[in-house]
C-alpha cells in the first residue's frame, strides 16, 4: 500500500514543510494571514464549482497542499508570543543594565545547575502593565530556601539578560534551544530578592506539580534509594532531574536512554495494563464506549502528570487513536494513525517539529512498522519464549535503524550492546511498570507494602546494576562519531532505497538504491570540501587559553590547561568531531604565531612583546599582563585587539575602552566567542 495514497499523510508533509518555512524565514505575520485567507478562499470556490463533480480537479488538490504549507507556516508565527503587542519585549525598551518591576509565575521546575536554581517563568505584568512571555530565571542556590513552586506567584526588580549563544564552534545552542520553546531572556536574583505574592488558580501544570510533590512524600516514607526513587521518578512521572549523572550516563552508553523518557514504549505497556483491568466494564451497557473514554482519560491524565514533553505527548495522542480504533473494533491504518497524530501535534505545538524526543520518537515508530514486519518473517521460531525474544530483537534493530543517523548527528555516539539492554530491559519493562503503578496506588491509599516495595526497589535495582554492567564494555561504546546533516539525510535515503529493495526486488528500486548509493558518497565528499583549512582560532576558556591551528585533518592545540582538563577538553572534542578531524597534536603556547603572510602575537602575565621586527595583525592579551595598551598599539599597530577568556573582567573593560578610543576592533572572547583567522 502507498503511503502518498493517504490523504492525512500529504497533508502532514505539506503542514511540515509549512512549518519548516515559517521558522527559517521572517515573514510577516499579517502577510501570512492575508495570504492564507486569499488561497483558503480560492480553495472554496474551487470547491463550490467542483462539488457536484464525481472527481475533483487537479486545482483543487494543489491549492488544498499549498493551504496546508501556509497554515504551517502561519502556525509557527501565530504561536510565538513575541509577534503580539502585549509580549514583555513589545512593552519596554530591553537592554543588559536597567531593572524592571516584574510579576512572574512559575511555570516548570528545571533541572539546577551548579550554582543556581532554574526555573521557568511566565510573566504577568511588567511595570505594573499587564503583559505575556516566558523567561528563564536562575536563583542562587540557597539551601535556607525551599524550592519554588509551580504556580507560585513573586515579584521582583530584575535586569533583563540576554541568552548566552555558544562561545566556541560545534558547542551546544543552548540560546537556539530556548527559543524554541518561545523563551528569549534570562534574570538572574536571589531568594532575598523574591517577594511571594501567593498563587493564582491551580493550572495543569500546577496540578501536575502538586500531584508528583503527593507522590514523592508517599514514596520516600519506605525508604528507596536515591537511585531508585529517581528511576521511578522518570518512569512514572516524567523527572528525570534527580536521576544522577552517573547512572544517566550508564543508560546511555548501554543504549537504554530511551527508558528513562517516558514515550510509546511506556505507554503502549499501560495501554495493554489498563485495557486488562478495564476489560470487566464491557459487560455493562454501553461498556466499551465507557472503557474507551476511560482509557483515553487516563492516559492523558498520565501525560499530564509525566510534564507532557514531546515523546510522551506524542505517545498518548497516537495510543489514544489505537484505543479509541481497539474498542469500537474498527481496522487502523498504523501509517494513518501516525500521520493523524503527527498533524494535531504539530497543529497544536509546531515546535515540536525541532525537539530531539520527537523526532527520535516518530523515526523509531515509523521504523518499526515499516521494518520489523520483513525482519521478523525471516526466523520464526516456534517456541513462544524464543519467538517474543526474537521479535524484540527485530524491533530493537528495527528501532535502530530509523534513529540511528539522527542520533549520531546529534550525540556523535553508537552504544554497540543496545540489543543486548533491550533484550533484557523491555521484558523486564512491563514488570517494573505493573509493580510500580501497584506500588504507587498502595502509597496512595496509604496501605502497609513493604514487601512489593522492596521486590519492586530490588527489580530497579537489578536493572540499574545490569544497565550499569553493560555501560562498563567500553570496547563497544563508539564515541566521538563525527555524523553531520548531510550524513543523517544521505543516510535516511540510502535506509529507505535499501528496505524497498529488500521488500520489493524489482528494477526501480534497485536503481534508486544505486542513485542512494551516489548521494551517500557525494555527502562524503561535499563534507570533505567544507572542512576548515588553514584556521587559527582563539577559543574561549573560563580561566585559561586554548588556540588551535588546524590544516587539512590534523589540528595542533596549544594551551595552558591542567592535565585533568588536558584529558577532558570538550571544546577540542567538539570541534574535531564537527569538523571531522582526525590528528590532533598538543604544543606548548607560542609568543608568536606565523599564519602565512599574518602574525598573531600573544601577551602573556610577563606583559613582554620584543619583536621589533614584526608587525602582528592580531594582538592576543591572556592571563591579564599589565600592560600599556596604548604604548602598545602606538608602537606595533595591530589590526586588532583579542582578549581571550584567562583575564579579569576589569582588565578587559578597560582594554575595550582604550580599543573603542583607538578605533581599532576589540574581540572580547566571552562575549563574542571564538576568535577565528582563516589563512
Amino acid at each position: 500500500m502507498k503511503l502518498l495514497s493517504f490523504t492525512i499523510i500529504k497533508l502532514t508533509i505539506c503542514l511540515i514543510t509549512g512549518i519548516l518555512l515559517g521558522y527559517f524565514t521572517s515573514i510577516n505575520l499579517t502577510l501570512l494571514l492575508v495570504i492564507a485567507f486569499v488561497f483558503i478562499f480560492i480553495l472554496f470556490i474551487i470547491y463550490i464549482i467542483n462539488k457536484n463533480k464525481f472527481k475533483q480537479s487537479v486545482w483543487f488538490g494543489l491549492f488544498t497542499f499549498i493551504s496546508m504549507i501556509i497554515i504551517g507556516a502561519l502556525t509557527v508565527k501565530l504561536h510565538n508570543p513575541i509577534n503580539f503587542k502585549n509580549h514583555y519585549t513589545q512593552k519596554v525598551s530591553l537592554n543588559n543594565t536597567s531593572t524592571h518591576t516584574i510579576k512572574f509565575k512559575v511555570r516548570e521546575v528545571l533541572k539546577p545547575g551548579n550554582y543556581y536554581d532554574k526555573y521557568i517563568v511566565d510573566i504577568l505584568s511588567l511595570e505594573d502593565e499587564t503583559t505575556k512571555g516566558k523567561i528563564l530565571i536562575n536563583i542562587e542556590k540557597d539551601t535556607t530556601y525551599n524550592l519554588l513552586k509551580v504556580d507560585d506567584i513573586y515579584i521582583s526588580k530584575l535586569q533583563f539578560k540576554d541568552l548566552i549563544h555558544p562561545l566556541n564552534p560545534h558547542q551546544f545552542d543552548y540560546k537556539k534551544y530556548l527559543e524554541k520553546q518561545y523563551i528569549y531572556h534570562q534574570v538572574f536574583t536571589t531568594n532575598n530578592a523574591l517577594y511571594y505574592s501567593g498563587s493564582k488558580k491551580i493550572s495543569l501544570l500546577g496540578l501536575a506539580d502538586n500531584i508528583r510533590i503527593f507522590i514523592n512524600k508517599k514514596l520516600e516514607a519506605y525508604n528507596f534509594k536515591t537511585d531508585e526513587l529517581a528511576i521511578i521518578n522518570a518512569l512514572f512521572l516524567g523527572q528525570r532531574q534527580d536521576i544522577s549523572k552517573a547512572v544517566y550516563t550508564n543508560y546511555t552508553n548501554a543504549g537504554a536512554i530511551h527508558i528513562l523518557a517516558v514515550s510509546g514504549l511506556h505507554v503502549g505497556i499501560i495501554l495493554i495494563i489498563l485495557n486488562f483491568i478495564l476489560k470487566p466494564i464491557t459487560q455493562l451497557k454501553y461498556g466499551s464506549i465507557l472503557k474507551t473514554i476511560l482509557l483515553v482519560f487516563i492516559l492523558w491524565c498520565f501525560a499530564v502528570i509525566a510534564g507532557l514533553s514531546a515523546s510522551v505527548t506524542r505517545a498518548v495522542t497516537m495510543f489514544s487513536i489505537v484505543a479509541i480504533a481497539m474498542n469500537i473494533k474498527r481496522p487502523t491504518n498504523i501509517f494513518n494513525t501516525l500521520a493523524i497524530s503527527v498533524f494535531v501535534l504539530l497543529l497544536i505545538k509546531p515546535m515540536f517539529l525541532f525537539d530531539v524526543g520527537f523526532q527520535l520518537s516518530y523515526l523509531a515508530v515509523f521504523s518499526i512498522v515499516t521494518i520489523d514486519p520483513f525482519l521478523y518473517k525471516i526466523w520464526q521460531p516456534k517456541n513462544w519464549i524464543l519467538d517474543k525474544y526474537w521479535h524484540t530483537f527485530t524491533i530493537t534493530i528495527s528501532a535502530q535503524l530509523g534513529i540511528i543517523p539522527i542520533s549520531l548527528c546529534y550525540f556523535h555516539q553508537f552504544p554497540g550492546l543496545f540489543f543486548i539492554s533491550n533484550l533484557v530491559v523491555i521484558p523486564l519493562l512491563g514488570i517494573v511498570l505493573a509493580l510500580g503503578i501497584l506500588v504507587i496506588l498502595l502509597a496512595i491509599c496509604n496501605i502497609p507494602y513493604n514487601f512489593v516495595a522492596s521486590t519492586f526497589g530490588y527489580i530497579i535495582r537489578l536493572m540499574n546494576n545490569f544497565i550499569s554492567w553493560v555501560s562498563y564494555q567500553e570496547a563497544f561504546i563508539f564515541k566521538d562519531i563525527p555524523f553531520n546533516i548531510w550524513y543523517v539525510f544521505a543516510s535516511y535515503i540510502f535506509i529507505i532505497t535499501l528496505v524497498w529493495f529488500l521488500i520489493k526486488k524489482h528494477v526501480a528500486s534497485f536503481k534508486f538504491f544505486l542513485i542512494s548509493i551516489i548521494v551517500v558518497q557525494l555527502a562524503i565528499f561535499y563534507t570533505k570540501f567544507k572542512k576548515p583549512t588553514n584556521t587559527f582560532i582563539v577559543f574561549h576558556k573560563s580561566r585559561y587559553s586554548l588556540l588551535a591551528d588546524v590544516k587539512n585533518d590534523n589540528i595542533i592545540v596549544f594551551d595552558d590547561l591542567d592535565s585533568l582538563l588536558k584529558n577532558n577538553n570538550k571544546i577540542i572534542k567538539d570541534y574535531t568531531v564537527g569538523n571531522h578531524i582526525k590528528s590532533v597534536e598538543k604544543e606548548n603556547l607560542k609568543t608568536l604565531f606565523k599564519l602565512k603572510d599574518k602574525y598573531v602575537l600573544v601577551i602573556d602575565s610577563l606583559g613582554i612583546y620584543n619583536y621589533k621586527s614584526v608587525k602582528p595583525d592580531y594582538v592576543l592579551l591572556r592571563q591579564s599582563p599589565k600592560i600599556n595598551l596604548n604604548r602598545l598599539i602606538d608602537s606595533l599597530k595591530p589590526k586588532q585587539i583579542i582578549a581571550d577568556g584567562s583575564n579579569y573582567k576589569s582588565y578587559i573593560a578597560h582594554w575595550e575602552r582604550i580599543c573603542l578610543k583607538k578605533e581599532i576592533p576589540f574581540h572580547q572572547t566571552s562575549k563574542k566567542g571564538a576568535f577565528i583567522i582563516n589563512y
